[in-house]
């Protein structure tokens, strides 16, 4: 049966390095300095930022919402989350303080 294919034997595995452990260690610890350098520490340096950003709220401060909507505070409740815009002068709405994204410059409601 065999005269056209010749017999196929396993060799031995060569005398070579042996991957240790040590290397995935090292690869393991290389991934984890990526990570938090390129993911977590630039993640938490903005919600330090925005949290110092809802602490400094105040009222008078004209201010941008994370839906779009410019206004002026009008009423900032301290022991509560939420805060009272002007949005015109007949317009007020209320909404959470995690929900202003950015603090405008003085003046700003009258340019736009």
């Amino acid at each position: 049966m065999s005269l056209f294919i010749s017999n196929a034997y396993a060799q031995a595995a060569p005398a070579g390095q042996q991957s240790g452990g040590f290397e995935m260690l090292i690869m393991l610890g290389i991934f984890g300095l990526i990570f938090y350098f390129m993911l977590y520490r630039p993640q938490a340096k903005r919600v330090k930022e925005h949290k110092n950003l809802i602490s400094s709220l105040s009222k008078g401060d004209e201010v941008l919402t994370q839906g779009g909507l410019v206004g002026r505070i009008t009423k900032v409740s301290d022991d509560k989350d939420f805060m009272e815009i002007a949005l015109n002068d007949s317009t007020n709405i209320v909404v959470q303080k995690s929900a202003v994204s950015a603090v405008l410059p003085k003046g700003t409601m009258k340019n736009i």
